[in-house]
C-alpha cells in the first residue's frame, strides 16, 4: 500500500503519475462550454415553446364566438379547452398568457367579450403553493447566478491547486509500504539465499521489535546499513523483508528521486523524508542506488554537482541528528560502494555493511521454488537440475528464467510448465532466442560443428576445466552454436591452473578451425576476446605472471578532479611492453595445449563433430557415451547438499 504525501498529486494504482493538469486556456474553454450547455438546457426546459400557443386577443375572439368550454388559470398561463367541432371528437387544447396583475375576466371584457359569453365558459384558477410560486419567479435569475458562481469557484480551486503543487515541489517522493499491507509485505521466508546477510539483518529486526533491551544495556544500534552486491542479488528484497519481519513502515525511494535541476530541492526532500519517517517511527528508510547522490564530493564543478552535493550533505546531517531512541534505521543499496563518499561510511552513519553474493546451487534451488509457487509445474520438472545448470545466475536471473518458462508454455498452449520449457528458457536467458530464420549453408554448419567439438574435447580432457553438459550447433542470439559447461563446484578462489585451462578451452574452437579447414573464420572472435581479458587479469591484477611477479599494475582510469584530468595509471613504457609480452605468452601456451589435446584425441574430436552434424544437439548423456568409447574419464558433478 502506498501513502500519498500531503499536498502531492496522487499516484495511480501501478505507481505511475497521473497526467499533468490541463492548461488554463483548456480549462477556460471547458468552463464556457459547460455554461453554454446549461443555458441551452434552461432555454429548452424553462421557456415554453408550445405549437398550440395563441395570443390574448385570439383567446378573447374564441370566447366571444362561444368556442371555449373551459379555461384553467395558472398564474399568468392560460390552459384553454375548446368545444369539440362534432360529437365524439377530441377537445382541442390551446395555451395563452394573460396580463400580469389583472383578472382574466376584466381583461376579456376590455377586449369586448360580453358578460353572457363569460358566463357560458368555466373558468378555474389553480393557485400555486408559496414555494412553487417563488421558485417559478426566481428560477430565471438564480440558475444563471449559480452557474456563474460555480465557474468562479472552479477557477479559484485550480489556482489554489497550482499554488499548492508549487509549494510541494520540495516534498519527498517516497513510497510507503505499511505493515498492514499484506499484499506487498514480505518476510525472510520470501527471500532465499544470503544466509549470512539475513543473520546480520536479524539484529535490525530485533532492535525495531524490542529497542528497550538494547537501550537499557547502553548499546546503540547502527543508524545506517549499506547493502552491496551485484545487480539482481536481492538487496531491495532483503530491505523489504527486514521491514516485514519487524512489522514497521517501509519508506522506499531511489537516489535519483532527490536530484532536480533546481539547487536545494534535493535537500528539502531529504528533510521532508526524515520528518515523515520520524512521525511513523519505528520505521525503515530505504534509498536504492544511493551512489546517485552519495558519490565522493569535490569531483568536478558546477550546477548538477552542486545540487547532488547539497543533497548528500543533508543526508549526512539528518543521520547525525538521530537520537538513540528514535527507532529509525536507514538502509541503502548500491553495486558501486567504491565511489561513495567516505563521510557516508564512517561510524555513526552507514557503519554496518552487508555483502550479498550470487547464490550457490542449494540457494538457487530455493529461489526457483519461491518463484514457482504460483506457477503450474508438470510432474517431470526437476528444479535441482535447473539449479545445477544456472551457475552464476542471480536471483533476478532465476526469476526471469521461471517467467520465460511460463511464457513459453503459454505460447505452446500447454496447461503446465514442463522441464523442457525451463531448459529452453535457460538457454534463452543465457545466450538468446533461437534464430529460426537463419538458414546456414552446409559449410557453415560444418565449421560450427568442428568449432564446438574443439571446445568440448579440450574441456573434457584438461583436468581443471569444467565438464561439458551440452553441445549444440543450433544458432541462438549472436552465437552460431555453443558448448555449455557446468562447474564442478562453486569456485570462490580460482587458481592459475583453472584460468589456464579455461583459456585453452576457449581457444579450442580456433585450433579446430585451423586444423580442419586450414583457415580461420570470424567465429572465434568472442573466444579470443574472453581469453585475452582473462590473460590480462592474470598478469595485471592477480600476480600470476612469472616475469612481473606478485604486483598489481592495473591502473585506475583517468578521472576529473577539481576540473583537471588526472591519469590513474602509473605504468612505464617498459612495464606496458612486459605486460603485452606476458599476455602473449599465456595465450600461446593455451593454443599449444589445445592443439596437443585435439591431436592426441583426434578420433573422439572427429566423432563429436560428425555426430553434431547429424543430430545438431548432444546432451550430456549422449556426449559422455562418446567420451567413454575413447577412454576419456567422465567428470562427475558432486551431489548437491541441502543447506
Amino acid at each position: 500500500m502506498k501513502l500519498d504525501i500531503p499536498n502531492k498529486p496522487k499516484n495511480n494504482k501501478d505507481g505511475s503519475k497521473k497526467p499533468n493538469t490541463p492548461s488554463l486556456m483548456t480549462q477556460l474553454f471547458s468552463a464556457l462550454l459547460v455554461f453554454a450547455l446549461v443555458s441551452i438546457l434552461f432555454d429548452t426546459y424553462f421557456t415554453p415553446h408550445e405549437d398550440n400557443q395563441i395570443t390574448l386577443s385570439e383567446t378573447a375572439t374564441l370566447v366571444a364566438e362561444g368556442q371555449v368550454s373551459n379555461i384553467l388559470v395558472k398564474g399568468e398561463k392560460l390552459d384553454i379547452t375548446l368545444i369539440p367541432a362534432s360529437e365524439g371528437a377530441v377537445p382541442v387544447e390551446k395555451v395563452s398568457k394573460k396580463e400580469a396583475g389583472t383578472a382574466l375576466s376584466e381583461t376579456l371584457v376590455n377586449y369586448g367579450v360580453t358578460t353572457e359569453a363569460l358566463q357560458a365558459i368555466n373558468i378555474e384558477i389553480d393557485e400555486p403553493s408559496g414555494f412553487a410560486y417563488w421558485l417559478g419567479q426566481l428560477a430565471p435569475f438564480l440558475l444563471p447566478l449559480i452557474g456563474l458562481i460555480f465557474i468562479i469557484w472552479f477557477f479559484m480551486k485550480q489556482v489554489k491547486g497550482t499554488n499548492m503543487k508549487a509549494m510541494a515541489f520540495g516534498d519527498s517522493k517516497a513510497r510507503v509500504i505499511l505493515p498492514s499491507n499484506k499484499e506487498k509485505r514480505i518476510t525472510f521466508k520470501d527471500v532465499a539465499g544470503n544466509r549470512e546477510a539475513k543473520q546480520e539483518l536479524e539484529e535490525m529486526v530485533e532492535f525495531l521489535k524490542n529497542p528497550k533491551k538494547f537501550i537499557d544495556m547502553g548499546a546503540k544500534i547502527p543508524k545506517g546499513v549499506l547493502m552491496t552486491g551485484r545487480p539482481g542479488t536481492g538487496k531491495t528484497m532483503l530491505a523489504r523483508a527486514v521491514a516485514g519481519e519487524a512489522r514497521v513502515p517501509f519508506f522506499y525511494l531511489s537516489g535519483s528521486d532527490f536530484v532536480e535541476m533546481f539547487v536545494g530541492v534535493g535537500a528539502s526532500r531529504v528533510r521532508d523524508l526524515f520528518k515523515m519517517a520520524k512521525k511513523m517511527s519505528p520505521a525503515i528508510i530505504f534509498i536504492d542506488e544511493i551512489d546517485a547522490v552519495g558519490r565522493s564530493r569535490g569531483v568536478g564543478i558546477g550546477g548538477g554537482n552542486d545540487e547532488r552535493e547539497q543533497t548528500l550533505n543533508q543526508i549526512l546531517v539528518e543521520m547525525d541528528g538521530f537520537e538513540s531512541n528514535e527507532k529509525l534505521i536507514v538502509m541503502a543499496a548500491t553495486n558501486r560502494s567504491d565511489v561513495l563518499d567516505p563521510a557516508l561510511l564512517r561510524p555513526g552513519r552507514f557503519d554496518r555493511r552487508v555483502m550479498l553474493e550470487l547464490p550457490d546451487r542449494p540457494d538457487r534451488k530455493k529461489i526457483l521454488e519461491i518463484h514457482a509457487r504460483k506457477k503450474p509445474l508438470d510432474t517431470d520438472v526437476d528444479l535441482q537440475v535447473v539449479a545445477e545448470r544456472t551457475a552464476g545466475f542471480s536471483g533476478a536471473d532465476l526469476e526471469s528464467l521461471m517467467n520465460e518458462g511460463a511464457i513459453l508454455a503459454a505460447l505452446n498452449k500447454r496447461k503446465k510448465i514442463t522441464q523442457q520449457d525451463l531448459l529452453d528458457s535457460l538457454e534463452k536467458v543465457m545466450i538468446g532466442p533461437k534464430r529460426q530464420s537463419h538458414l546456414a549453408s552446409e559449410h557453415e554448419k560444418k565449421v560450427t560443428a568442428y568449432h564446438e567439438a574443439g571446445h568440448a574435447i579440450v574441456a573434457s580432457v584438461l583436468p581443471n576445466a569444467d565438464p561439458v553438459h551440452k553441445v549444440t550447433i543450433i544458432p541462438r542470439g549472436r552465437a552460431g552454436g555453443f558448448t555449455m559447461k557446468l562447474p564442478l563446484d562453486e569456485r570462490r578462489l580460482p587458481t592459475r591452473s583453472v584460468y589456464e585451462d579455461d583459456i585453452a578451452m576457449g581457444l579450442g574452437g580456433y585450433v579446430a578451425e585451423e586444423k580442419i579447414f586450414g583457415d580461420i573464420t570470424t567465429g572465434p572472435s568472442n573466444d579470443l576476446k574472453v581469453a585475452t581479458a582473462t590473460a590480462r587479469d592474470m598478469v595485471t591484477k592477480f600476480g600470476m605472471s612469472d616475469e612481473i611477479g606478485p604486483i598489481v599494475v592495473d591502473g585506475k582510469a583517468a578521472q576529473t578532479i577539481f576540473g583537471e584530468r588526472v591519469d590513474g595509471s602509473h605504468r612505464s613504457e617498459k612495464m606496458l611492453e612486459t605486460i603485452d609480452s606476458e599476455i602473449s605468452k599465456i595465450i600461446k601456451r593455451g593454443l599449444e595445449r589445445a592443439r596437443k589435446v585435439i591431436e592426441d584425441y583426434n578420433d573422439a574430436f572427429i566423432e563429436i563433430a560428425e555426430t553434431l552434424l547429424q543430430v545438431e544437439t548432444l546432451e550430456q548423456s549422449d556426449y559422455n557415451k562418446i567420451l567413454e568409447k575413447y577412454g576419456i574419464p567422465i567428470k562427475e558433478l558432486p551431489k548437491m547438499k541441502e543447506a
